[in-house]
């Protein structure tokens, strides 16, 4: 039996029942539907995670602060002569933060100084939070540009006294007006404004956004050049933080390390800093959501295959009695020379005609229902590959195995019985 002469016979069986089809191919439909879509599902969710961990600048990173880790043993004979010996060796300050800069190899890099100001309004005197760090933290942070521009890189080595205010302090104190060029006064720091933050990207893109309210409080700060607040903030140059950041999980272990010898080599071996590993702290974060999705993918594909499995009885019920209906055309093929195998073949290929038409019908029912999803959330949305083969697969699978025992019924029916058979 030749395959066309097959498929060919599959689909006039098919479209000659067209209603009694379609009613057995939705239990496939409903199943290939619902395992495309929780697929996607579970991929936006995973893409938004990792999109707001990238987003926030948290992955490959560690962060650097100033602060005296107790070796093991020490030859200083006494704690007095040791804490005398430690306060000569200066903290974390902005040399070690340019030696880091032009030293180490980075995917993103800055420093931030924490100060305060009092901003008078009205008769009334507000501490803002001022903050003196590199446009880069906004950047990799995702605060973006709403009027004016960032401070520049000349501005900075100047240490000349501009600001970029976050968008809520922006939104409470100069209301309905555009501040830039004029001049904001903090307590004995008078600055320039030359730009202002734009509203939290990740908040307003519907993003999942994971530390709203420290993101919430950035946007409430006023940010100077790192330079400025080194020379002026009154802290010696010591800086509260050096957050660097690695293009990869490899390369996260090497900056680690050679940060951690240089800065040891900057201080006299003296290891009077701290090393908070937020990119392990994610990392375990984000297998523990793999595995999570991975689970959650196998629970959701066992309540699909539900579906399938129900399709696959009614297609095997529909088998059942198209044997009977076309009792005849068997006892005639038979006697004309076709084999068991041939008529074997025959209803294999309705089964899986009908499974794979059940299966592209469910694809396309997803692609429609994903696409009104993402345009209802304002959230993109995606075919999942992975989830589409897994459906077409199972449904073809479970069209075989629905097929296999009608169709052996069939080849193993006598043709004289078949051609004399009534109902």
């Amino acid at each position: 039996m030749h395959f066309q002469d097959g498929v060919k016979s599959a689909i006039q069986s098919i479209m000659s029942h067209k209603i009694r089809s379609s009613l057995t191919l939705t239990g496939i439909v409903i199943g290939v539907l619902a395992v495309v879509t929780m697929f996607s599902s579970i991929y936006a969710l995973k893409e938004l995670i990792n999109r707001n961990m990238e987003g926030m600048g948290w992955n490959f990173s560690l962060v650097i602060t100033p602060g005296y880790n107790m070796p093991e043993r020490s030859s200083v004979s006494s704690a007095g002569s040791f804490r005398r010996s430690t306060q000569s060796i200066p903290s974390l300050n902005y040399d070690d933060y340019l030696a880091i800069k032009e030293q180490l190899s980075y995917k993103s890099m800055y420093g931030i100084i924490e100060s305060s100001g009092l901003f008078n309004i009205g008769n009334k005197a507000r501490t803002v939070r001022l903050r003196a760090t590199d446009t880069e933290f906004l950047r990799n942070k995702t605060y973006n540009i709403g009027k004016g521009r960032y401070f520049n890189e000349y501005e900075n080595e100047n240490a000349m006294a501009v600001a970029v205010l976050g968008y809520h302090f922006a939104e409470e104190y100069f209301p309905g007006k555009d501040p830039i060029d004029e001049y904001l006064q903090l307590g004995e720091h008078r600055f320039r404004i030359v730009g202002v933050l734009s509203s939290d990207a990740l908040a307003t893109n519907n993003g999942m956004n994971f530390n709203t309210w420290e993101r919430k409080e950035d946007l409430k700060a006023v940010y100077v050049p790192l330079r400025y607040g080194a020379r002026y903030f009154g802290t010696g140059g010591t800086l509260h933080q050096i957050y660097l950041q690695a293009s990869s999980q490899e390369g996260y272990r090497a900056l680690k390390r050679e940060a951690r010898q240089l800065l040891l080599s900057r201080h006299n071996m003296y290891p009077n800093f701290t090393f908070m590993d937020v990119g392990d702290f994610l990392l375990t974060i984000t297998q523990e959501v793999e595995k999570f999705m991975k689970k959650w993918n196998i629970t959701l594909i066992a309540i699909a295959s539900i579906s399938l499995i129900v399709g696959g009885i009614g297609l095997f019920s529909t088998l059942l009695i198209s044997i009977q209906e076309r009792m005849s055309e068997i006892g005639i093929r038979k006697s004309i020379g076709a084999t068991e195998t041939d008529i074997f073949f025959y209803f294999i290929f309705e089964a899986l005609a009908l499974a794979f038409w059940g299966a592209i019908t469910g694809v396309m029912l997803s692609w429609i229902l994903i696409t009104a999803i993402a345009n209802a959330i304002k959230f993109p949305l995606y075919m999942p590959y992975q989830g589409v083969a897994i459906g077409v697969g199972f449904s073809l699978l479970v069209g075989f195995l629905s097929g296999l025992y009608p169709a052996l019924k069939a080849a193993s029916i006598d043709p004289i019985q078949a051609i004399y058979y009534r109902e």
